[in-house]
Parts: C-alpha cells; sequence; structure tokens
C-alpha cells in the first residue's frame, strides 16, 4: 500500500496517571473512522491549515472532564468530548510535525507547543518525572514507542527520529503547561511515505513474551466498570522480583481502543519506597473502560537499566449485561469473548461517530478528519 506524507489534526487520546493510590483511568466518546490510513495515494501534503476544524473544546477549564485524582479524568460519555481528541484545547495547540518522510531517512522529529497568546510555550509542570510524554503509534496498533523528547529556549521539543515502517502514525503529546496549571494531551496524525500492509488486529491475548520475559495479565475488562488488572512478570519460570522504578513507578500501561486508538494511561498502585509496594513480580492496576470492544495494551518496566514493552490484546465486556462465563481472566487463551480478532472493525463500536453502533465503517470523507 502507498501512503501519502501529510500531516493532518488528529483525536483520540485520553490521559489517567495516579501516583501514591490506586490509579483509575476512564475513556468516553465516540470512537473515530480510520479510514485514512487506508489510502491509496502515492503523493501527500501538509494538511496543517485544517486544524482549526478539529478543534474542539470542552466545558471545563481544564478541559478534561471530572476532577480524576490524576487530573485527566473525563466526563459522562456522550456529554463533553474526551481529551485528546483534538489539536487545540483551552487555547493551546500541538503544532504541525516535522519528522522524516520515509523509512530510509534519519532525521529529527519536532513540533511546539503554542499558548493562548499564540507564542510557543517554554515553561512545564514536570509530570511523572519528566515536563512532555510523547506517544506514538502506527494506526494499526503496531510501531508502539513511548518517547521524551528535549525543549529548546525557544519552545521546540526534539528527538531523534527514524521509522521503523511506512504507514499512518497517531502522535499523541502528554503535557502540563505551568500557566494553565492542568494536564493537556493533544494530538495530530503523521503519514509516513511507501508500500506497506496494516497488520490485523490480533486475537486476545494475555500472555506476552519480550526480551526473554513471560508477563501475563490477569482480570477482566469490564465496560463502564473499575477492574483490577495485574501484570505478573517472570524469566525462565522465576518471578521476578527486581523491577526498577521507571517514571516513578513499575510500570506504565497504556490502552488503546480499537478503532479510534482512545488513550489510556494509568500508573499503578503504589509508589517505589513507600515501605509497601514491592517490585514485583506483581503490578497491579484498576481500569475503567468505557465501551465494550477490543483494546491494545502496552506494559513498560524497567529491568537493570532496560525498558521492555509488553503488548496484549484484551476485550471489554457489556457492563449491562450477565458475565460472559467464556472470558478469559487467567491468560489461558480461551477467551471465548467475541473479539474483533481480524481487525475489520466489525466489535460493535460506532467507530465512525455518526451514530450508526452497528456499521463501524463509515467512508464519507466529511468524518476523516476527526
Amino acid at each position: 500500500m502507498k501512503t501519502p506524507i501529510k500531516i493532518t489534526a488528529y483525536g483520540g487520546v485520553l490521559g489517567v496517571t495516579f501516583a501514591g493510590a490506586l490509579g483509575i483511568g476512564s475513556l468516553t466518546g465516540s470512537p473515530i473512522d480510520r479510514n485514512e490510513e487506508l489510502s491509496t495515494h502515492d503523493t501527500g501534503h501538509d494538511s496543517s491549515d485544517d486544524a482549526d476544524t478539529d478543534s474542539h473544546g470542552s466545558g471545563d477549564a481544564d478541559g478534561h472532564g471530572s476532577g480524576d485524582a490524576g487530573g485527566h479524568g473525563s466526563g459522562e460519555a456522550g456529554t463533553e468530548l474526551p481529551a485528546g481528541l483534538q489539536v487545540s484545547e483551552g487555547g493551546y495547540t500541538l503544532s504541525a510535525i516535522t519528522a522524516p518522510e520515509s523509512t530510509d531517512e534519519q532525521g529529527t522529529l519536532s513540533f511546539s507547543i503554542t499558548g493562548p497568546d499564540g507564542e510557543p510555550v517554554t515553561e512545564f509542570t514536570e509530570s511523572h518525572e519528566k515536563d512532555l510524554h510523547l506517544i506514538v503509534v502506527r494506526s494499526d496498533t503496531t510501531g508502539y514507542r513511548h518517547v521524551h523528547p528535549t525543549l529548546d529556549d525557544d519552545g521546540t521539543w526534539s528527538i531523534d527520529w527514524e521509522w521503523a515502517s511506512a504507514g499512518t502514525y497517531k502522535v499523541f503529546a502528554d503535557f502540563e503547561p505551568t500557566a494553565l496549571g492542568q494536564g493537556l494531551t493533544l494530538a495530530r496524525t503523521f503519514e509516513v511515505g511507501g508500500d506497506h500492509t496494516p497488520e490485523p488486529l490480533s486475537a486476545d491475548s494475555r500472555v506476552a513474551d519480550v526480551d526473554g520475559y513471560t508477563v501475563t495479565l490477569a482480570g477482566r475488562l469490564v465496560a463502564g466498570e473499575s477492574a483490577e488488572v495485574t501484570a505478573t512478570v517472570e524469566r525462565d519460570g522465576e518471578p521476578v522480583t527486581d523491577l526498577e522504578p521507571y517514571l516513578g513507578a513499575y510500570g506504565h500501561l497504556v490502552a488503546l481502543r480499537s478503532g479510534d486508538l482512545a488513550y489510556l494511561h494509568v500508573h499503578p498502585e503504589g509508589d517505589p519506597g513507600d515501605g509497601v509496594t514491592t517490585p514485583g513480580p506483581e503490578v497491579r492496576f484498576a481500569v475503567e473502560t468505557p465501551t465494550a470492544g477490543t483494546y491494545r495494551l502496552f506494559l513498560d518496566f524497567q529491568i537493570d537499566g532496560q525498558v521492555h514493552t509488553a503488548e496484549f490484546t484484551l476485550t471489554a465486556a457489556d457492563g449491562g449485561g450477565d458475565d460472559d462465563p467464556g472470558a478469559d481472566t487467567d491468560g489461558d487463551g480461551d477467551d471465548g469473548s467475541g473479539a474483533d480478532a481480524d481487525g475489520d472493525g466489525d466489535d460493535g463500536l460506532d467507530e465512525d461517530a455518526d451514530g450508526d453502533a452497528g456499521d463501524g465503517h463509515d467512508r464519507d470523507d466529511t468524518h476523516s478528519d476527526h
């Protein structure tokens, strides 16, 4: 598949972080059409001029709905636009992204955050040991990266960059402007030119093998309910008890909802060095998913100075009905959940935000900018 080189505004981010207590994150809102990733044009363009069409303010001063402890909670479904579904919020804007345009280039990924006065912001409040967290993932949930660029005096964020594969990528910036006093998550898409074939969404999987470690997720996601998810880290069949603090925690969990890639970032229970929280083998999270459907989860953990990322696929059950007796809650592979394992989007979500929850495929170009 040929992918054009262009930059467009994209929404799909919600961040929820907690420290010193059990972290609970929630996502709300309508899924978004993924038709852009299917583009077959040979040439592209910088569509950052279209950003204003994607700007959506919310009713709260901080733009994040309810006042959950992490500063990134969201309001009731359907009443407010979820955080991250915009390039601008609260007077702050994620600029057009500059990056290598193909996989055979090495260069720099850079951008800036402009404030209400239109000038680049240079003062940020540290959150989880960094002034800004950058999440980059391809629209088919491959190529996940969580990195931390540096800030120049002129307000430009930058980091050395090389793309592993072509395709449409979502770039999420999570930060807190000091002047605002609240966290924001803004997002754009960046398309990397070249041939590529989107990967189908994997079947539900609770066990991940990464760099010689085996990580298992236990627990069951239920739409609209808080569910405990426990990650257990092992090596060669033995429990790992020497997890190291990474960004102030023993683990970082990111969940991406299939379809719109709505984003949830949750820190685990407890703090390293608090006298209670142990460095493995278990790391516990409390996760609240907004809707039934399939989610991709990415767990970052650090050992011997090296960060490892374990990837999973889980299906959240409908909270309005009886428990699914076939749900896999222990990682044995017998999920019985009816997940959309083939990545065709037909999982019951309204993936085009047109209210028709059954089709999941709005090919009307008027929706592709969201």
